[in-house]
């Protein structure tokens, strides 16, 4: 099994490293690491050290030693999932199971038809929960460089969001918009890939007119329809399975 992950500010440059605090606690009294054991030191944002366990102090306190310092190099191309807000905890979810899958980053979405709505002191609590969501995921699969959670974007953010990228596309599907497969459609090596993912009601006409003016394709995964909260990861594995991330 690879080596268990732990969050920290600053990746450890020298011999040894005191590792405190939750961080500290989760290693000592969850996991129950113990002298020799290996253990990954990570700001989440590409920089890691390896090290080994020298010593397990107290319930929250562990000594590591013998670190060397990487850093993992951005991705290429760069896959970001717009998500439409679901309902309940069905958004954490979403961004769980993306982050695990390994999407670089995840944009919450007000969409029209949205049940759900982030407004004031509740949409930051929100969002804070799915930042927090993404780090814990990201941990849990043993990544370095975890998915980053942007703030919310209205409708028209997310198409000028959409008009930068090198590929867009929108999940979709109905008769007038039959849709290309996003198994096979032409993907860039490089820059940047936007998917967005509706809401349960599905993708407004009038958002659906507003991205694919700024550029976007509609594209389709397959013939069954999936929930909101399920897509991203669906579309997401495929994207990183075509582009040669999983390689």
């Amino acid at each position: 099994m690879t080596a268990p992950v732990f969050v920290v500010d600053e990746v450890p440059g020298g011999p040894e490293f005191v590792l405190d605090g939750p961080e500290g606690r989760h290693a000592v009294s969850v996991k129950r690491l113990r002298t020799g054991e290996d253990v990954v030191l990570t700001d989440g944002l590409g920089h890691w050290a390896e090290g080994v366990v020298k010593t397990a102090e107290g319930k929250d306190r562990l000594v590591v030693a013998d670190l060397h310092v990487h850093e993992e190099p951005p991705p290429a191309p760069r896959i970001t999932v717009v998500q439409a807000l679901p309902k309940g905890d069905r958004g954490e979810l979403a961004v769980e199971t993306m982050s695990e899958t390994g999407v670089d980053a995840i944009v919450p979405w007000a969409a029209s038809r949205c049940i759900t709505q982030w407004k004031g002191e509740r949409g930051l609590k929100a969002l804070a929960k799915w930042r927090a969501t993404a780090r814990e995921a990201g941990k849990q699969s043993r990544r370095v460089r975890f998915a980053e959670v942007a703030d919310a974007m209205t409708t028209k953010q997310v198409a000028a969001f959409l008009a930068k990228a090198e590929f867009a596309a929108v999940l979709h599907e109905d008769r007038l918009y039959p849709g290309l497969p996003l198994a096979t459609v032409e993907l860039p090596s490089e820059g940047e890939i936007v998917l967005v993912v509706g809401p349960e009601g599905g993708v407004s006409p009038e958002e659906l007119s507003m991205f694919t003016g700024a550029g976007a394709k509609v594209c389709r995964l397959g013939r069954s329809v999936l929930r909101t909260s399920t897509a991203g990861t669906a579309a997401g594995a495929l994207l990183l399975g075509r582009t040669g991330r999983w390689s």
